[in-house]
């Protein structure tokens, strides 16, 4: 047990706490998956991913944004492992990833927009 050297004790023994905190690279991940649901146009995508398949051309006609705009802002979220895609003849739809982060963001996401999903996903 590794032994914290802190300079109060407010009786809570927070050394059991700190035991459990998870590693620094952790923290880190997760920051950088909130930093991207930072912006509120991804934000957007996110949320009509969660409760749909789309392409690229429907996702800029829903949120009135470009193509290629919209092409950025997937890839951001491809990157961090929020959505995935595939090829459909011509086309790549995007959707939400099956993964328990993505799962969690979907929960979160309805439950901060006061929501039911409209459309669950089906497993």
């Amino acid at each position: 047990m590794k032994h914290y050297d802190l300079p109060h004790n407010h009786g809570q023994n927070i050394n059991l706490i700190l035991e459990k905190m998870p590693e620094e690279t952790n923290f880190k991940t997760v920051a950088q998956i909130f930093s991207q649901l930072g912006d509120g146009t991804r934000l957007r995508i996110l949320w009509l991913l969660c409760h749909s398949t789309e392409c690229v051309s429907n996702i800029g006609a829903a949120i009135g944004m470009s193509t290629a705009a919209v092409s950025h802002h997937l890839q951001v979220l491809k990157k961090q492992g929020l959505i995935i895609s595939h090829r459909e003849g011509k086309e790549i739809h995007y959707t939400l990833a099956d993964t328990k982060t993505a799962n969690l963001l979907h929960k979160a996401i309805d439950d901060l927009f006061e929501i039911n999903c409209p459309a669950p996903k089906h497993k």
